[in-house]
């Protein structure tokens, strides 16, 4: 295993932490006990990554959790990432973000500046958060979700309580912005979620879901494209391929040729 430094300075990295090959790390960055960090990736200035939990200060038996960060990742400056977090390969994310402990992301997942996502939630592959996003404790988000600016998810139905579940939303929904999902709601699988939504209980497949509090307001195959006259835009799916994996053979080509992808 190999690491090489900008400059080498005030870096700490534990003997109990594994560097891949051709890793970049920054100034005044700290990286804890069992943390593996895969090749080719980049941690930028100012980053913490493996921060101990409570019992690290109190407990004289706290043993560390293990932190998984995949290849090529992006870490950008002053990100802080709780012990016992998986990211899977290609995860890159703005500066000043914050991951707490115990969050499980696939492949190609993105996090925008400023954004909190709280312990124990879990992602599919190439999600995309966009920066000054909250993701409250014990939220479930599908493959291919995108979740806009200043969206906030929670988690407690009656504050405070000592329940903590928050949303579970189903592969390709797009999530605008300024929206608020309430705990435990139930979004389907390809929904548009409309700005400012406030939502709360469940919802089916395919829907267009807005207001405060949000409804349904019908399929959401009868949103014309604003790119095309006289299409309509979703499935997005067939409309959009930057960054996707079925970039330059189509959505049909890609699904064929990965029919278990979605099963992960």
């Amino acid at each position: 295993m190999y690491h090489l430094k900008f400059n080498n300075l005030n870096v700490s990295i534990s003997p109990k932490a594994k560097i891949g090959k051709n890793v970049r790390i920054g100034d005044n960055t700290v990286i804890y006990d069992n943390v593996v960090i895969g090749d080719n990736s980049t941690i930028c200035n100012d980053c913490v990554l493996g921060e101990p939990l409570n019992g690290y200060y109190s407990d004289k038996n706290y043993q560390q959790p293990t932190t998984i960060i995949g290849d090529h990742a992006l870490i950008r400056s002053h990100t802080l990432i709780y012990a016992g977090c998986t990211i899977g390969q290609h995860f890159s994310c703005g500066h000043r973000v914050t991951i707490r402990e115990g969050l499980k992301a696939g492949d190609f997942f993105s996090v925008g500046t400023l954004s909190d996502l709280q312990g124990y939630t879990e992602f599919g592959h190439y999600c995309r958060l966009h920066s000054n996003v909250h993701i409250g404790q014990q939220s479930k988000i599908g493959h291919f979700v995108f979740i806009y600016p200043y969206v906030v998810f929670t988690n407690d139905p009656h504050p405070p309580s000592n329940i903590c579940k928050g949303p579970t939303v189903g592969d390709f929904t797009q999530i605008a912005v300024h929206s608020i999902l309430l705990p435990m709601a139930k979004i389907g699988r390809n929904c548009l979620i409309g700005a400012n939504a406030t939502v709360g209980g469940t919802f089916g497949d395919e829907l267009l879901i807005a207001g405060s509090p949000a409804k349904a307001l019908g399929p959401i195959g009868t949103i014309k494209s604003k790119e095309k006259e006289g299409v309509m835009h979703y499935p997005w799916m067939y409309h959009f391929e930057r960054g996707m994996p079925w970039e330059g053979i189509g959505f049909d080509e890609w699904t064929k040729n990965n029919p278990d992808f979605l099963k992960q």
